[in-house]
């Protein structure tokens, strides 16, 4: 399945997804739920985003993280907006260094 995806998940997105899988919202489970969404194994999403299966399981079970650029260009892999795989990154991050701060994105529109 191939869509452009490009709207940013909102926070409407995240409670919901919040209360369907009664966990908090990180950058693994979000990858893992768009890869099942499109009925696509570890292997073949993996090639997808151009990164190795073992890998992208590190990733989808919480033992690896990635950088906010890494986010960004899998987001752009996906046809999704960077905002939130962005902020996903980053709070994974501060998450897994103990710090109990919440990000949340505001942007900047340009004065036309």
């Amino acid at each position: 399945m191939s869509t452009n995806r490009a709207t940013p998940m909102s926070d409407k997105s995240t409670t919901f997804l919040e209360g369907l899988t009664g966990k908090k919202v990180t950058l693994g489970n979000l990858l893992w739920s768009v890869r099942e969404c499109d009925e696509l194994s570890q292997t073949e999403f993996a090639k997808k985003l151009k990164i190795s299966r073992q890998y992208l399981c590190d990733i989808e079970h919480g033992r690896r993280g990635v950088s906010a650029k890494v986010a960004a260009d899998f987001a752009i892999k996906l046809g999704y907006s960077p905002i939130q795989f962005i902020r996903l990154a980053i709070q994974d991050d501060l998450n897994k260094q103990g710090f109990h701060l919440n990000i949340e994105i505001h942007e900047q529109r340009n004065a036309a």
